[in-house]
């Protein structure tokens, strides 16, 4: 008997449903929001009340390019958290609302277990290589750097982590610093193509361990800025390729290097990325060097799956769906939720 389960995923600026069916994706809608770029970054209050306004349509569209209704559904997943309170309520409402009419059950998910299982999403007529168990995940995202031991499906541990800033966080605030518009990282991205990579330095961590830190890098990139501006006027007009390849290469560099501790400390070769930033053109680069370096078995989830999406959220759901881990209906959304 095949199980079908619907999606959703409202953690911080993108409202998203998707259904899947037995692993494999039927549909997976997103709904951005634009207002955003007019302050340079996610405004909460905003981002909820864009929820509420596309949560409906969202879900509606999401059903009908998976050619199906309501009753088909067997269960229905919602990210529980971490993120963005008022927006993780609007979908951790609509799902309780939407479980409670149908009788199906409810299923909580953690974002970051989710951006893990993208890995396994299965699409008809496509081959997937996805990796086994177990495996190191770099999840690296505008809100999180984590390095992860993926034991099992919806076993893991945490081993690494952020202990202020997310990479992809340092993207667009230092993209914000030259003028760059939010999102930053997708545009830094194409800049660094045209720049040299090594034209500047930048301040980088020194922690023991395997945990990350982009707080200096973000200060070390301000105050080079300003002095070089205060200097030549036109200063960041004329590098700005070369500002963006220096700044790509740092954060590229710095991730891969604890990823490589991670590898060794674990002994496992067997190497994952995941999050927004894993669509980041030098960072895959990088991984694809060195894993003909190390000889690391490499796994880069499709680009639509690295951004926030209800595909990673369902697909979680399933794997949770058959071990029977359903969620009652006083559930409430938490900023913080780790793995």
């Amino acid at each position: 008997m095949s199980i079908t389960i619907l999606g959703i995923e409202s953690s911080c600026d993108d409202t998203s449903a998707a259904v899947i069916r037995d692993g494999y994706i039927l549909s997976n809608t997103i709904s951005d929001q634009e207002v955003h770029k007019a302050y340079g970054g996610v405004v909460p209050e905003l981002a909820s009340r864009a929820h509420q306004q596309n949560i409906i349509p969202v879900v509606e569209r999401s059903l009908k390019m998976a050619g199906l209704n309501q009753q088909e559904i067997d269960a229905v997943a919602f990210t529980r958290g971490p993120g963005l309170l008022g927006s993780l309520l609007v979908g951790t409402s609509f799902a309780k609302g939407f479980a409670l009419a149908r009788q199906i059950p409810l299923i909580e998910v953690n974002h970051l277990q989710a951006h893990v299982l993208a890995h396994f999403i299965l699409e008809k007529g496509l081959a997937r290589n996805t990796p086994g168990f177990p495996f190191l995940c770099l999840l690296v995202s505008g809100g999180h750097t984590e390095l992860i031991v993926v034991k099992d499906y919806l076993v893991m541990e945490n081993i690494g982590r952020t202990i202020d800033d997310a990479a992809g966080e340092a993207f667009d605030k230092c993209g914000k610093v030259v003028g760059l518009s939010y999102p930053a990282g997708p545009q830094i991205d194409k800049l660094a193509r045209e720049g040299n990579p090594k034209a500047y330095r930048f301040a980088r961590p020194r922690l023991k361990g395997l945990d990350f830190s982009f707080s200096g890098l973000k200060t070390s990139f301000l105050y080079s800025v300003r002095d070089s501006v205060k200097e030549t006027p036109g200063f960041v007009k004329k590098n700005l390729p070369d500002l963006a390849a220096s700044l790509q290469y740092t954060i590229v560099e710095i991730l891969i290097e604890r990823l490589e501790e991670a590898a060794k400390s674990t002994g496992i070769d067997q190497i994952a990325v995941a999050g927004g930033v894993s669509a980041n053109s030098g960072l895959r680069e990088a991984l694809r060097k060195k894993s003909a370096e190390k000889g690391w078995e490499i796994y880069i989830p499709e680009l639509r799956y690295t951004t926030d999406n209800a595909a990673m959220i369902a697909m979680t759901g399933y794997f949770k769906y058959l071990k029977k881990q359903f969620t009652k209906m006083d559930a409430v959304p938490v900023a913080r939720f780790p793995i």
